[in-house]
């Protein structure tokens, strides 16, 4: 059957180009590139995770489609026995037991196969979306600032449940009607060859239609539904997240338009998409009917020759209505099929996505030390620009420095950081950290050994016990509170209803600017890590509340190795050493004292137009 579509067929029902990726390492560069047998493999390799009951299915399958297609010739039989000349109970009922006995074990078999498919299923969609997570939360930065996260986790579910669909098609619904379609034909063919090939002809035709329908006619506009239906999402995850600004400018109606809008666009393309699948649900009735007359009328011309008999007639209309329930299923097993590849495509494709950072094959877990970082000759740039930031980059911190990074926006410093954090990898020279490369450590360890204090903290929606102890989730009550007293938080966080159990809602909305900077640096009190990050921690704070914070993130540099990301110099006046950074190059370098001495100098221009002289 497969030998009679054209490759076209099989790109168009599937919508996956069969070229190879454009990049070296036979990675998709992008979801275009995904091919047909990516989408296969890919699915092969979930199922064969658990090959005992993928095997045991197939098993009982197949013996119950067997048994299935014997019911015709049974019942044929019990026709027979009952209308032939001479006829007695004693066949008549052995054929009905017969027919009984098949049709209860082809049940029992069918059943037993769903039994194991359940388990099956489920763990295999299991497996798919930690996967697809996994994969997602190894792209780089860049990947999700570029990503709707409405839209990657709509995609991420909706492949866990196309999957789900996927194995229901081939399984129960391609895999029997195969069989069925096999062993009806040779039954029939063995005693009338012209009825077997009548039947395997048209039941092939039928499926190469319903292929070539579901490729070429329904298949595009599925697609064009499922990129509408991603776009919804991304949209609504999109307004939602941002609420507070849609309420802050009152642009409520003007959000609901916009989403109105979209809804649109994706019922319009949505309707296509299933006024065509009726469309092919038509053209299957008509196929139905000509199936029946012709298996029909053939066999009984062979009984009005004297050919067959009152049986061969029953078998032959049995076979038909088992193998037109088959056919039925196929011809939507068909459609789902490609919906189920359309789908699976972004999970694929998110499986075949090279992240822009790995482990190295053999690295081992970084030693935290006394935190001394040393940048030798680096040389790294972003892809989006023409020119290199970093060129022969070196800097050397001592361990328990307090550095100061400041400069004006673009010029390095937050660029410092994240190759610190090894969210990029340099392209020329190292980073080494207490002696170690940290091209040559695993990521988690290596970031587990440097904690970062940012301007806007990204609270989980959890408790506020659940997000101080993030950086050491073993940490006892006692080590929660005792790092929330160190923050400044103790306060404000018993004063509410239900204290450290308190949800601080998505992103921690709940929460004033300072409390959730003092969650924040509670957490990196927890983490007690050799090295700490502090980007711009107070720079959205009043007066009155970064004074208070100040004083705990005093306490939470001291002894620790830290880089301070400040556009207020007012807030690194007391750092052991202020680099200022311009064009990715450090134009000038010394204490407050010693920057405020040079007459020309960038930082002291810089200082008096702040007053923080």
């Amino acid at each position: 059957m497969s030998s009679s579509l054209p490759v076209g067929a099989l790109r168009r029902l599937f919508r996956l180009p069969l070229k190879r990726p454009s990049r070296g390492n036979a990675r998709a560069a992008s979801k275009s590139e995904v091919r047909l047998s990516d989408v296969l493999t890919f699915v092969w390799r979930l199922w064969m995770g658990r090959p005992a009951q993928f095997w045991a299915m197939i098993a009982l399958m197949t013996v119950a489609v067997v048994v299935d297609s014997l019911l015709p010739a049974a019942s044929g039989r019990l026709v027979d026995a009952v209308s032939g000349e001479g006829a007695s109970a004693g066949p008549a009922w052995s054929a009905l037991w017969i027919f009984i006995g098949l049709s209860a074990v082809a049940s029992l078999m069918r059943n037993a196969s769903i039994r194991v498919l359940l388990p099956f299923a489920s763990g295999n969609m299991q497996d798919l979306v930690t996967n697809a997570f996994r994969r997602i939360q190894s792209f780089s930065s860049d990947w999700h600032a570029n990503a709707f996260a409405g839209a990657t986790v709509r995609k991420a579910t909706r492949g866990m449940w196309a999957l789900d669909m996927f194995t229901d098609v081939v399984i129960i619904g391609m895999f029997p009607p195969l069989l069925v379609i096999i062993a009806l034909a040779a039954q029939l063919g063995a005693r009338w060859p012209l009825v077997g090939l009548f039947m395997f002809g048209a039941a092939t035709l039928f499926i190469i239609v319903s292929v070539w329908m579901s490729a070429a006619y329904v298949g595009p506009k599925n697609q064009l539904s499922n990129e509408a239906d991603s776009k919804l999402g991304a949209s609504l995850a999109d307004a939602i997240t941002c609420n507070a600004v849609v309420k802050a400018f009152g642009a409520e109606a003007r959000e609901e338009r916009r989403l109105s809008d979209v809804a649109a666009d994706w019922r319009a393309k949505a309707r296509v998409a299933w006024r065509r699948s009726v469309d092919m649900w038509t053209v299957r009735i008509v196929f139905d009917l000509a199936i029946q007359a012709g298996l029909t009328g053939l066999v009984l011309l062979y009984w009005s020759r004297g050919q067959a008999t009152a049986g061969d007639v029953t078998f032959a209309i049995t076979a038909f209505f088992i193998l037109s329930g088959y056919l039925r299923a196929v011809g939507e097993y068909i459609q789902q099929l490609q919906r189920g590849f359309n789908e699976l495509e972004d999970v694929v494709w998110f499986d075949l996505l090279q992240p822009d950072v790995e482990d190295a094959a053999d690295a081992r877990a970084f030693v935290p030390a006394r935190g001394e970082i040393v940048f030798d000759e680096v040389r790294f740039g972003y892809k989006r620009q023409k020119r290199d930031l970093y060129t022969d980059f070196s800097l050397k911190v001592s361990p328990g420095e307090r550095v100061a990074l400041v400069g004006p926006s673009g010029s390095g410093k937050s660029t410092f950081v994240k190759l610190l954090q090894r969210l990029y990898d340099v392209q020329g020279g190292a980073i080494r950290i207490d002696g170690q490369n940290v091209r040559e450590v695993t990521q988690a360890s290596l970031r587990a050994a440097i904690a970062l204090v940012p301007q806007d903290p990204a609270l989980f929606h959890r408790s506020l016990a659940e997000n101080i102890a993030y950086a050491r989730p073993d940490a006892t009550e006692e080590d929660i509170e005792a790092a929330a007293k160190r923050a400044r938080a103790h306060e404000f966080i018993v004063d509410l209803p239900d204290g450290y159990e308190t949800l601080v809602g998505e992103r921690g909305v709940k929460l004033s600017g300072g409390e959730r900077q003092r969650i924040a640096i509670a957490r990196a009190f927890l983490a007690d890590a050799p090295i700490l990050v502090l980007d711009e921690a107070t720079s959205s704070l009043d007066s009155a509340t970064e004074a208070e914070i100040q004083e705990a993130m005093d306490d939470l540099v001291r002894g620790r190795t830290a880089i301070l990301i400040a556009h207020r110099l007012s807030t690194v006046r007391d750092a052991d050493r202020i680099l200022v950074f311009d064009g990715g190059r450090i134009v000038e370098e010394g204490t407050h004292r010693e920057l405020m001495a040079q007459t020309d100098g960038r930082y002291r221009r810089l200082s008096l137009i702040q007053g923080a002289a």
